[in-house]
């Protein structure tokens, strides 16, 4: 009988799929990682982690399986809080789930997991695994879960073969209003409760106020940048080859105060991103102010009017060869080799078609069609089909 480890967060998508599993025929252990322990943060009686793991707890004792907590906050703290903060330092936007899944469920969680005489991990993403032959060898492949709605292959976009070949996904063919059905047919006591906000495992912990622990307030000036600035208006140069013309087409447009307005006060440009419309509170602009970009040197936001500002639209972005992932290593491509496929550059935006263009530095992805608010320290991923084949961090 195989044995299977389910992370069990105390939600209604880990609680199916552990029950999902032992219908399957497989010994089940429910464990709950306990990634943090500092109260002050947490939004106070919102679901810190201690009602999360009693849900786990209440879950493992109706499906009948063993359940133990592990307190994984050290690896946490080092692994995903800290990588935060440098990058949020760095002026980049972090992706902490990503990272969570890459470094934590499916690395320290899974050491401990196999260590436990496991199989099999499995966690409640909606994904799908499948698995192809080649020359007598097995590759693995992350699959769009089923729900369009609540596909969460991108979160795993950093998995690797090794790791997606010990992983189970027991949702992956279900849509979310099927998976309530089921908790609420076998009377599971996380049915309704609402999906969890935040950062991951961590409890509801607002940004903000866990940042601010780390990077003081700084105030500093809120700019405003027209359309109609020159920058904008640039001809664009003649190329001596397709990567200048990448280059240029994913470079980063260098503002300074001159080139616009003063129009408000900020504190502290590293806790915004590009993008932001919320918490500038500046008004009186015809159109709605968005984050264009921001300068943590100089502690100045730049911002333009409206969803359609030439300083939020780029067709192409670039990532460096050492935060370049394939997952489908199978599938990489050699310098100079290019590649047609689907993109997204966040959680839920819809596929946008692309081509992979590979260069002795890195990667280039040049978009068919302009893209809003491509943001450094986020994660790019690329799709054939509904398979995702390969991910890297947009620099």
């Amino acid at each position: 009988m195989k044995r299977v480890i389910i992370g069990l967060s105390g939600g209604v998508d880990s609680s199916v799929a552990a029950y999902l599993l032992k219908q399957q025929g497989y010994e089940v252990i429910g464990l709950f990682m306990k990634n943090w322990h500092d109260d002050s943060v947490t939004i106070s009686n919102e679901c810190p982690w201690l009602d999360d793991s009693n849900d786990a707890m209440l879950v493992a004792e109706k499906l009948g399986i063993p359940f133990q907590t592990v307190d994984l906050s050290e690896q946490y703290k080092e692994r995903i809080v800290d990588y935060m903060f440098n990058e949020y330092e760095m002026g980049r936007t972090p992706n902490p789930d990503v990272l969570c899944n890459r470094e934590i469920k499916f690395d320290v969680f899974m050491k401990i997991a196999l260590d436990l005489g496991a199989d099999y991990v499995a966690t409640g993403h909606y994904c799908r695994k499948g698995v192809i032959e080649n020359n007598g060898k097995n590759i693995y492949q992350l699959l769009a879960g089923v729900d369009n709605n609540k596909d969460q292959s991108y979160f795993l976009c950093q998995l690797s073969q090794e790791q997606l070949s010990k992983a189970l996904f027991p949702i992956g063919e279900l849509t979310k209003p099927e998976v309530r059905k089921i908790a609420d047919e076998i009377g599971l006591i996380t049915a309704d409760k609402k999906d969890s906000q935040g950062l991951c495992f961590i409890g509801k912990v607002k940004l903000p106020d866990f940042l601010q622990q780390q990077l003081k307030p700084k105030e500093g000036v809120i700019v405003e940048i027209p359309k109609e600035q020159d920058i904008f208006k640039q001809e664009s140069p003649v190329f001596i080859s397709q990567e200048e013309k990448l280059e240029y087409l994913s470079r980063k447009i260098d503002y300074d105060i001159e080139m616009g307005k003063v129009v408000g006060k900020h504190q502290g440009a590293h806790y915004f991103t590009k993008g932001q419309r919320k918490g500038l509170a500046v008004g009186g602009t015809v159109e709605p102010l968005f984050v264009i970009d921001t300068n943590v040197e100089d502690n100045v936001i730049y911002t333009g009017q409206g969803k359609e500002h030439p300083g939020l639209l780029k067709k192409a972005l670039f990532v460096t060869n050492d935060e370049l992932h394939w997952i489908r290593e199978d599938l990489s491509l050699n310098i100079d080799e290019t590649l047609e496929t689907e993109v997204r550059i966040r959680y839920r935006q819809p596929l946008q078609k692309a081509i992979l263009h590979k260069v002795n530095s890195g990667l280039y992805v040049e978009f068919e069609e302009y893209q809003s608010a491509i943001t450094e320290g986020q994660f790019v991923a690329w799709y054939i089909n509904d398979e995702l084949i390969g991910s890297g961090v947009i620099s």
